[in-house]
């Protein structure tokens, strides 16, 4: 699936979480709101990344794992489109100025001076 059709997907899940919202509690969440609950899927792959290590216990293992990345992409997709943001656009370019960074960086250590 490319780039653009997992966001349409994203999308389509936010909208019936914006419709669910509506109906049970009378509004959707703000942008603000939004990035709160990505902060608390972080935290959570936190903890079973260090599960997955086995730095902690944490129940679900590897499903919940994946689950959870799973989710934090969806919210990354979401704030993109929300801030108007064009991910395919911006990923390529930051990859690409990271990559002129740090092999620059790395061809200075091969300097014996």
């Amino acid at each position: 699936m490319r780039l653009d059709e997992l966001q349409q997907q994203a999308m389509r899940v936010h909208d019936l979480y914006d419709r669910l919202n509506l109906r049970e509690r009378g509004r959707v969440w703000t942008r603000e709101e939004f990035m709160l609950g990505f902060m608390g899927d972080v935290g959570d792959l936190a903890k079973l990344v260090m599960a997955e290590e086995g730095a902690r216990d944490m129940p679900g293992g590897r499903a919940a794992l994946e689950h959870e990345l799973a989710d934090c992409l969806w919210s990354v997709l979401i704030l993109a489109r929300r801030f108007d943001v064009d991910l395919e656009t911006v990923f390529c370019r930051t990859m690409t100025e990271l990559e002129t960074t740090i092999s620059t960086r790395l061809a200075g250590d091969d300097d014996p001076s």
